[in-house]
């Protein structure tokens, strides 16, 4: 595994973590190391499938001014409950407001936390 993968993958880990503690309706049961794999989860649907959706919804993109991507956000935080749900991690989010709120602030928290990490040309 690549560094820079290996730190983005902790990167939402840590984000998802803040989103269960900061919004009400994201929930987290699973032992200590199912949130690790909650963060993988969420990765390769960021990776895989978020492509495709913000492909097929770019009239909505641009129309919007890129804020429908808060909404593609949130679903894929939905999807990635729903796939957590299914390998019975305890990672759940109770509707759409939860999974919108919470991907603003995994949005955030990401952007800040990768703002903090020296990118490879600058070390």
């Amino acid at each position: 595994m690549r560094a820079d993968t290996l730190i983005k993958w902790l990167i939402n880990t840590i984000a998802i973590m803040l989103a269960i503690r900061w919004v009400p309706g994201i929930v987290y049961s699973g032992a200590w190391w199912g949130i690790l794999i909650v963060g993988i989860i969420f990765g390769l649907v960021n990776t895989y499938i978020r492509p495709f959706i913000k492909l097929f919804t770019l009239p909505l993109l641009i129309l919007s001014l890129g804020l429908f991507t808060f909404v593609i956000n949130a679903l894929m935080l939905m999807l990635t409950s729903w796939l957590s749900g299914e390998f019975n991690l305890g990672f759940h989010v109770a509707g759409f407001k939860a999974a919108f709120w919470g991907s603003v602030v995994i949005s955030l928290v990401s952007l800040i936390l990768s703002c903090l990490i020296p990118s490879r040309g600058e070390q």
